[in-house]
């Protein structure tokens, strides 16, 4: 068995199911010191619910070369029920050519090969130039809130020079290698809420409906073509999640209406502006509401560059495929990411049964992960 799928045997077999780490972190943190990285924890969060957070650091015999950060969480989606299971979820099981496990393909396939593509790219190079890092969090499954953007603010605060960054979000959709993640779209959640007057529905005229005042205001909002996307980015999208009304008898016109709505934009469009359209087109509506919002993350764009020719190279060397370049998809930590490093690519095995019951990573693309990796640091730092 290859080192790679030893390692992420392990890491599965760590029942880390967000916020925990359950020791993760710890078997990753004695691996990287025994090559030569700095070890820094940067926990955060309330005590019964504490957030592992790991900062490791190798500089090269040129310090001042470039900095290249792995990043990633060793956090993964509750499993479910386990009698969906067709095996146990925390026990790495093998079946025709794949290994299972929850978090097998997000993210910590990812994790075990960047890992071990460091322990070998040390072992053959430790004169190299620059430095490699690692950025790992047990928050990325969760509220997001104690993990990655946290270590970013503080790394930003002592100065932290970063040049690359590669995420290990699983990022491939029908082989290996066949698509880089070089942006993501931003994240913007309203919640409205439309007043109207209850009422008997045999006395309308007594009653203010607010499902019917709302309804044209919201197939305008669905219809409304918020911009066109760009080069890099589709279109602005709008999708209402949850429209709640009524007190559950069939004679009751409602009082209020509770709707969550998700705007997911391009770098066409930003937050405030979207927010201005909002509120003029139901203030045009007439509606009587109150609309509260949650910024989830603005999006964010890596150009071509070095790192995305040095990972494209390495890509082609190994699989011998040409990665497409793509902004689709949903959040991810890169977003807190982008704001200290200039450039940021999220790259790493299919995606097919990510959260879901039995999911699993093909276990013939877990040597070429980790050397797709391996090849990106002797690209940028040789």
């Amino acid at each position: 068995m290859s080192s790679t799928l030893a390692l992420l045997e392990a890491l599965i077999a760590r029942p880390s199911v967000t916020p925990a780490d359950a020791g993760c972190q710890a078997l990753i943190a004695e691996r990287l010191s025994a090559c030569g990285f700095e070890i820094e924890r940067m926990d955060s969060g309330p005590a019964n619910a504490r957030v592992s957070n790991l900062w490791a650091l190798r500089r090269g015999a040129a310090a001042d070369g470039p900095v290249l950060m792995f990043a990633g969480h060793t956090d993964v989606v509750p499993p479910g029920s386990l009698a969906a299971w067709t095996s146990d979820p925390f026990v790495p099981s093998y079946r025709e050519g794949r290994i299972y496990g929850r978090g097998a393909a997000d993210m910590k396939g990812s994790v075990a090969a960047m890992v071990v593509a460091a322990e070998e790219f040390v072992a053959a190079h430790a004169g190299h130039q620059g430095s490699v890092a690692f950025l790992l969090t047990s928050d990325e499954e969760g509220p997001a809130t104690d993990g990655t953007v946290v270590c970013c603010e503080l790394l930003k605060a002592r100065g932290q020079k970063l040049d690359y960054c590669i995420v290990g979000e699983p990022t491939s959709v029908e082989t290996l290698g066949d698509m880089i993640k070089n942006g993501r779209r931003g994240t913007l959640s309203g919640k409205l809420k439309v007043k109207g007057v209850q009422g008997h529905v045999a006395y309308p005229h007594l009653a203010r409906n607010p499902v019917h005042q709302a309804a044209p205001a919201l197939a305008e909002l669905a219809a409304t073509e918020w911009d066109r996307g760009n080069a890099y980015f589709p279109a602005t999208t709008f999708q209402i999640s949850n429209i709640n009304a009524g007190t559950g008898a069939t004679n009751v016109i409602p009082g209020e209406l509770v709707i969550d709505f998700n705007f997911r934009f391009s770098t066409e469009a930003t937050p405030e502006g979207l927010k201005s359209k909002v509120h003029a087109l139901l203030d045009r509506h007439g509606l009587e509401y109150s609309l509260s919002w949650t910024l989830g993350g603005e999006p964010f764009l890596t150009p071509v560059g070095n790192l995305s020719e040095a990972l494209r190279a390495a890509i082609r060397s190994e699989t011998g495929l040409e990665p497409q370049l793509s902004t689709t998809g949903g959040t991810s930590d890169g977003r807190f990411i982008a704001k200290i490093c200039p450039q940021v690519l999220e790259f790493g095995p299919i995606n097919a049964s990510i959260h879901k019951i039995d999911e699993y990573v093909p276990a013939d693309c877990v040597e070429p992960l980790k050397n797709v990796y391996r090849r990106t640091l002797e690209n940028l730092l040789l």
